[in-house]
């Protein structure tokens, strides 16, 4: 009876553990979601808060954004192309190199596995001039190329594909060369289902990382048909007016494509965290 207890207790004790955390997490979003409900005069009065006041709630910072001179949803399209591409081809090509590190033995292996461990180690600002110098040698200047040419070898996902590929079986590619499969057709036909849970796992945070990514983009692009979503609603605030109602209502909407990339992507994301924790 005591140990049912004692049971009952610790089950009792780590739901209110894992309970807190989440409320704390959920706080800002639930604030942002009620802010946007609100009048601006609202929120310079009394800032963000969880207080319904369903007096005040009117869905016309929302109807803004859908009004036909908003270029809100241009922002939006940018976003989504640049972030779909993004992700797309960094998750192909730094698996590739990634795989071809932990896989196979060639001349100059470890240089080039210190070069992407030193790259990873230099802050982004300082690679920004010779990147931008050479967008502007190729012509690439405020458009989604320039944008996406930069990322599509990300060193982090190299190094993470790198350490996943190392647990991955060698055996099951010299039975794919004995019967007669190509090394292309090794990794695109049994490494890559094999690498999931990483294509999951990187795929939320190269997602993420595209599509909250400002500093790039800014220096990038130059009209404003062609800006992402953080750099058009940074541009609502300005020393001629601050548009907080519509900044926050275009918020709301710009977190909806990365939860709906979570909830796609979660069980992938969760087994790539669990892998090799379980032997056998």
């Amino acid at each position: 009876m005591a140990k049912q207890r004692r049971e009952k207790w610790s089950s009792i004790l780590l739901v209110v553990f894992l309970v807190i955390p989440a409320v704390i997490a959920v706080f800002p979003l639930a604030a942002l979601t009620l802010a946007s409900l609100k009048p601006s005069t609202e929120l310079m009065r009394f800032g963000l808060n969880i207080y319904p006041q369903f007096e005040l709630w009117s869905l016309n910072n929302y109807a803004y954004l859908f009004t036909d001179g908003s270029i809100y949803f241009r922002w939006f399209k940018n976003s989504i192309i640049i972030s779909f591409f993004s992700t797309i081809l960094a998750l192909t090509f730094s698996s590739m190199v990634g795989y071809s590190l932990a896989m196979y033995r060639f001349r100059g292996q470890t240089i080039v596995l210190f070069l992407v461990l030193l790259i990873m180690m230099i802050p982004f600002e300082i690679l920004m001039l010779p990147l931008f110098r050479m967008m502007i040698a190729l012509g690439a200047v405020n458009t989604y190329t320039g944008v996406i040419l930069p990322m599509i070898v990300h060193p982090l996902t190299i190094f993470f594909f790198r350490q996943f590929a190392l647990g991955l079986p060698k055996d099951l590619m010299d039975a794919a060369r004995i019967d007669g499969c190509t090394e292309y057709g090794i990794f695109f036909k049994i490494m890559v289902p094999l690498m999931k849970p990483a294509y999951g796992a990187m795929g939320i945070l190269l997602a993420l990382f595209s599509w909250n990514n400002f500093l790039w983009p800014l220096v990038v692009l130059r009209t404003t048909d062609m800006f992402t979503l953080p750099i058009g609603l940074a541009g609502l605030l300005s020393p001629y007016g601050n548009n907080y109602d519509v900044l926050i209502a275009g918020s709301v909407l710009t977190v909806l494509p990365i939860i709906i990339v979570f909830i796609f992507a979660q069980k992938y994301f969760i087994s790539s965290l669990t892998a090799g924790a379980v032997k056998g």
